[in-house]
């Protein structure tokens, strides 16, 4: 019998929207399709009566429409596109479709969307590390145009305004001085604008209270303990610590097939090795802030060197001594931030962290 829920499946690209409806035993209702925006969005939960549950892709217009969802009907859920298994052909129509009957089956891999007072420092976070990655670009660009005429510019010198000019002198046609000096002439704008995000970033994760706690923990300075609570958002949002170590990419993966046979008629698990491996669908970003920690760990001193030293002792390999540190770091990170402690060397020794 019709329960009175509604199962919409939202196709969404940069114009339109592909939309089906089904009822809670499967059956097509609705199929239509709307423009990309928010009148029409809201134009259409008017229109549908009953509990509705919408489903739509991770994409760029995910966290806009979510947002604008989330209020009006009983369920959102923002989906990873990876995890949907899907043959045959293929059109927006036909995507639509799916999308609503894998949600009425419950078969989504749900990505996080929810609105956890974050957006002012998650944006100047996002606007820190594109200047980031584009003074990073403009700096090979100018050591690129010195290696092109074999000019040595090892380290840091040929950056620095007082050596400039001693470089520069080095190139030998007047055309290539010109490119080379407007590289540097950028590369000082993305400087100052860079140097100007970070005070405005820094000043803006002040006011997060998890910001003192993650803090304490070795090597985490405000920046790192900012990105880590831009990228993670909440930590209620993982049950364990294996939750978030999958999220960073440092959760392992197995791979087995065939794990039983018979022998004289008892079944017994064969014993052969299994293909083992990080996680590989994962958050880079917070992947590379967790390893750069565990290795100024594993390199400085501390309580997390002495730990890191143990481990070494024992005959474990350095690189997984590094992974060991950083799901360490990441499941301390999670502690801190839930129960709202400080950072204690007996969690480097504690099973539950």
């Amino acid at each position: 019998m019709d329960n009175g829920s509604r199962y919409v499946g939202l196709d969404v690209h940069r114009d339109t929207i592909s939309v089906a409806v089904r009822d809670s035993r499967g059956k097509l209702m609705l199929e239509r399709v709307i423009p990309t925006s928010a009148a029409a969005v809201l134009e259409l939960v008017e229109l549908l009566r009953g509990r509705l549950h919408v489903a739509f892709e991770e994409g760029t217009s995910a966290q806009w429409l979510a947002g604008l969802l989330q209020p009006r009907v009983a369920q959102v859920l923002v989906c990873d596109p990876r995890k949907n298994d899907r043959r045959g052909s293929k059109n927006d129509r036909i995507d639509a479709r799916e999308l609503a009957d894998l949600l009425r089956c419950g078969r989504l891999s749900p990505v996080f969307h929810q609105d956890c007072g974050l957006t002012a420092l998650q944006e100047l976070a996002r606007t820190y590390l594109v200047l980031t990655k584009d003074q990073t670009r403009v700096m090979n660009r100018i050591k690129a145009i010195y290696r092109s005429w074999a000019i040595s510019c090892s380290g840091q010198s040929c950056y620095s305004p007082k050596q400039r000019q001693a470089f520069l002198s080095q190139l030998p046609h007047a055309a290539v001085r010109d490119r080379a000096q407007i590289y540097y002439q950028q590369m000082d704008s993305l400087m100052t604008l860079r140097q100007q995000v970070r005070t405005q970033l820094l000043r803006e994760g002040r006011k997060q209270t998890a910001l003192r706690l993650l803090c304490q923990i070795p090597y985490i300075g405000p920046l790192r303990a900012i990105l880590l609570i831009v990228f993670i958002q909440s930590p209620h949002r993982f049950r364990t610590k294996r939750q978030l170590w999958a999220y960073c990419g440092l959760g392992i993966e197995t791979h087995d097939s065939g794990e039983y046979r018979f022998r004289q008629g008892s079944l017994e698990r064969k014993r052969q090795p299994t293909v083992r491996g990080l996680n590989r669908n994962h958050h880079h970003l917070l992947k590379y802030v967790l390893k750069s920690v565990a290795a100024r760990c594993c390199s400085g001193s501390g309580p997390v060197r002495e730990f890191a030293q143990t481990l070494l002792d024992q005959g474990m390999r350095s690189e997984m001594v590094r992974l060991t540190v950083a799901r360490k770091i990441a499941a301390i990170v999670l502690v801190l931030w839930k129960k709202g402690v400080g950072f204690d060397a007996r969690y480097l020794k504690s099973q539950a962290a």
